[in-house]
Formats: C-alpha cells, structure tokens, sequence
C-alpha cells in the first residue's frame, strides 16, 4: 500500500481507523483516508465494497463501532448529522438527494434558505442552466442527468466546506457526464470533495487522490496518476 501522500497537510477531512458494522455485520475494517481543505479524493471499489457506507458514517447516518472521523480539526464522530453540517458538511447521496413532488425552484429555496439567502440560487442556475428551464417543473419528472444537477445544486446552496458526492453520474447520459464534470472541477478549486464514483476516468481525472476499497477494507490507494496506472486496479473493480 502506498504511503500517503503529502498534499493532504493539512487535512481537512481525517478519517482514522474506522470501523462499522450493520448489528453483528461487520462493513468497515479500520479505515484510515484523508482529504485536503481544497480538491478531491476518490473512493473506488465493487458494488457492496463498503463505499456508500463509508459517506453515510461521515456524515452521521451510522455510528462507528470504533475509530474517528476529524473535520477541520473537529472531532465529529458522535456528533449528530445537523451539527456536522452546521461545521460545513454536504452530502449529495446515491438516491433520494431531491424533493420529488416540489418544484425545482422550491427544491432550491428550500436549500438556500438554511443559509436565510436566496442570492445563490442565481449561481446555481449559471452552473446547470438546464435547471433554469424547469424551474416550474416538479422534481420528480426530471431526467437523470437534470436530478443530479439539482441535487448538487442544492448541496452547494448549503455553502459546504466539504461535499460528499455518491455516484453523482449514475444513470446520467453521457453528454450530460462531462458538464457535470466541469462544475465538479470549478468546485473543488475551493472545497473539498469526497466523491464515490463507478465513471472511472471522470474519478481519476478529478481527485488528487484515490483510495479503492474490497470488502470494506482500503487495498490501494495513492495518486491517482499512479493507481490509475496499477495493475491491481481493474482486478480490484472487475464485477
């Protein structure tokens, strides 16, 4: 395994020795991943490898059984999910990241207004102007690709100090993948970003970073230049 890397002094996000489970199911096994104040870190692996696990323990939806989970030098592993992110945590999750039965335009004033600012919306609508075309529209007829927009959309009007994104391409048409990928790279100029993705060359070409995975255990993890490179890699992500 390789040595952590440097960039990442001084961490952000630090994540140390954790460890889940779901009652007697073991998940997680002594996790150890950090992430810098700006930029992103990748988490890659086989489906039920342990990584939507590892977002929900960051952000408080499940407890650890043992280790600890430091934002900006804050211990946060028993704080509750909404004083994490009044300490700047966003989390866009894999489904249900929208209000489906509100309108797009509610879906953000709903966001913004944790923040009693609605300015940001303008912002956002710069970012996804598709979203400005279906301001009046319920969220739930959107397409994939325009859903997932929202939804980072919303999690950006909470002003995160670091986002937490679990599959922010899944089942979105390619065309739209790539300018998802560029809001991606202008946000993470200033913020950091935990994102768990299965679109592997939009991973490795956004994080400074990677750590992959198997059974609920870190096998690899390096640059990403280089463990785009390693050969334990499409072994470690073949189904």
């Amino acid at each position: 395994m390789s040595e952590p890397s440097p960039v990442f002094e001084p961490q952000f996000l630090q994540v140390r020795e954790l460890s889940v489970a779901y009652g007697r199911s073991q998940v997680l096994f002594d996790i150890t991943l950090a992430a810098p104040r700006h930029g992103a870190v990748a988490v890659l692996g086989r489906n039920g490898a342990g990584k939507t696990t590892l977002l929900k323990t960051i952000v408080g939806e499940l407890t650890a059984r043992s280790g600890t989970i430091a934002m900006d030098l804050h211990d946060i592993t028993r704080l509750p999910t909404e004083r994490r992110v009044r300490l700047g945590l966003g989390y866009v999750p894999q489904e249900h990241a929208v209000f489906d039965r509100l309108t797009v335009r509610e879906n953000l004033e709903v966001a913004a207004l944790l923040n009693r600012d609605l300015s940001p919306i303008d912002q956002v609508l710069a970012w996804f102007p598709k979203l400005g075309q279906r301001l009046g529209q319920p969220a739930g007829t959107l397409s994939g690709g325009e859903r997932k927009m929202l939804a980072i959309g919303r999690a950006i009007l909470s002003r995160p100090k670091l986002l937490l994104l679990d599959e922010p391409t899944e089942g979105v048409w390619s065309g739209v993948i790539e300018e998802i990928a560029e809001r991606l790279r202008e946000l993470i100029k200033n913020t950091a970003v935990v994102i768990v993705e299965q679109h592997l060359e939009l991973a490795l070409n956004l994080a400074d970073y990677t750590y992959v995975l198997d059974r609920g255990r870190v096998v690899l993890e390096g640059r990403a230049s280089a463990v785009r490179h390693d050969p334990k890699l499409l072994h470690l992500l073949a189904p």
